[in-house]
């Protein structure tokens, strides 16, 4: 992990699921989050493939960074995830996070998975709510 912003600091400090999965923070800006993953056993599912709720948490927590950049305390309202293709052991992911539009205290960020060869594993639409947070 780089220098970030204290806040963002620790907020991932908190994060004990991104940490779980083995996330890695790449960079946060405003409005925007990059965070990566390398595909290992743990991630994979019945058939072999990262499972889609490591997916969706990948992209859910790019999402989360991107739309807290500002420490403006968000949280998520609504997601839905399309999945494209499959992520495989070994495979490099990166999800990117940006903002699409904000009115008033909601927004839309749209997040992208891809593997490191530029593929597309995932797309996510994520609502979100601008709240005061207890942690900030």
């Amino acid at each position: 992990m780089t220098d970030f912003p204290a806040d963002i600091t620790a907020m991932w400090a908190r994060d004990n699921a991104a940490h779980a999965l083995g996330l890695e923070l790449l960079t946060v800006g405003p409005d925007t989050a990059r965070l990566g993953l390398t595909v290992t056993a743990q991630h994979l599912n019945s058939h072999a493939i990262c499972h889609g709720g490591v997916l969706f948490t990948l992209a859910d927590c790019a999402f989360a960074y991107a739309a807290n950049a500002d420490a403006t305390g968000a949280v998520a309202q609504a997601n839905n995830i399309t999945y494209l293709a499959p992520a495989k052991p070994g495979d490099r992911l990166t999800a990117e996070a940006h903002l699409t539009t904000r009115a008033g205290r909601s927004a839309i960020y749209d997040v992208t998975i891809r593997t490191a060869d530029g593929s597309t594993v995932a797309l996510l639409r994520a609502q979100a709510r601008f709240v005061t947070t207890p942690n900030r």
